[in-house]
């Protein structure tokens, strides 16, 4: 059964979106918005996108659409979610769901209560060498779990090509931390409390680029997040997640180049995790853009079958956003903050 899809916004990010649903062949776009009508005939002359509009609200009243995927600016996000919920169409929105956490829970709640699902553009969780450290570390080998580190740090030129991120008055725990978290939440489980510091390093930007956070997960876990795009290192790993997980019998780490390492009293094992590589990626965000295809794979099974599950739903995004802006009010008042 072919799904019909609409795609909502044709900035930076769209064109790859687009691209991961075109690799699935039970797809099809329908139809794109976006205010800037040249923008969005661009893409849709690019995808063979056959309607464009310049009304998102036109867009539902003329189409027939299975599901819209919203690929805006988050300050943007409400008001398609909510329009989705009036038109009730089941809704994926890009991340972060939205600007704080309330205005998140009234639109998780407006989809609720229209019987519609909402589901996040939350890609992180399903790079190949993530769901791979996932697998061993369902295998049990290394005993209780007491500490992690997860690393991302690098000094990627990241305001070159999304100069908007500069003028964010929270800019990479919005950015960056609502992946880095959620991947946390994806390995660990849920956090009980967390303690969080921020710093402005580079010249010229609004908001935090730096941010380390100290949480203490429901388990006992105690886990050390570091999120930076100010790390001027001798490997930069951009735009790799390192992490470090340790039990009382060993350790699983996920080291740069994608090399998962287990350590138990038997000895140490290593191998490289071969990560999928589509033609239409950069080759400095593969790893991110490929993704995006795994991903999408969840919400088309569901759409085909709704018995089928999905990770990244609205509610569960809930979970993720609030680490994100406790952590800011951690970092405003310099306290220890409980969940």
């Amino acid at each position: 059964m072919k799904i019909k899809l609409a795609i909502f916004g044709a900035g930076f990010w769209a064109k790859y979106q687009i691209a991961a649903w075109k690799e699935h062949q039970d797809v099809e776009i329908v139809a794109i918005y976006n205010r800037t009508r040249e923008k969005a005939e661009s893409l849709a002359k690019e995808f063979d996108i056959p309607s464009v509009y310049t009304s998102a609200e036109e867009l539902l009243t003329q189409e027939k659409v299975d599901a819209i995927d919203v690929i805006t600016d988050v300050s943007t996000h409400e008001q398609f979610v909510l329009l989705a919920a009036k038109y009730k169409v089941p809704v994926i929105c890009q991340k972060p769901l939205a600007p704080d956490y309330e205005t998140a829970r009234r639109m998780v709640d407006a989809c609720q209560n229209a019987g519609i699902p909402l589901f996040v553009h939350e890609n992180w969780r399903w790079q190949t060498q993530l769901r791979e450290l996932k697998k061993e570390l369902d295998k049990n080998q290394i005993g209780k779990i007491f500490r992690a580190d997860i690393v991302y740090a690098n000094s990627f030129p990241v305001f070159e090509n999304q100069p908007f991120l500069k003028e964010l008055d929270k800019f990479i725990l919005t950015d960056m931390g609502t992946h880095i978290l959620d991947v946390t939440r994806f390995l660990l489980g849920e956090a009980e409390s967390l303690y969080c510091q921020t710093a402005a390093v580079t010249p010229g930007i609004k908001g935090e680029d730096v941010a380390d956070i100290s949480i203490k997960m429901r388990s006992g876990v105690h886990c050390n997040v570091e999120i930076s795009y100010a790390s001027k290192l001798e490997h930069d790993t951009f735009p790799q997640v390192l992490v470090l997980i340790e039990g009382e019998q060993g350790s699983i780490q996920l080291s740069k180049d994608f090399v998962i390492k287990v350590t138990t009293p038997a000895g140490t094992t290593e191998r490289k995790v071969d990560l999928p590589f589509y033609e239409w990626c950069i080759p400095q965000y593969a790893l991110v853009q490929s993704s995006m295809v795994a991903l999408n794979k969840q919400f088309l099974d569901f759409f085909q079958d709704n018995t089928k599950r999905v990770e990244t739903t609205g509610d569960d995004n809930l979970k993720t956003l609030e680490l994100v802006y406790k952590s800011y009010e951690s970092a405003d008042n310099n306290t220890l903050v409980s969940l």
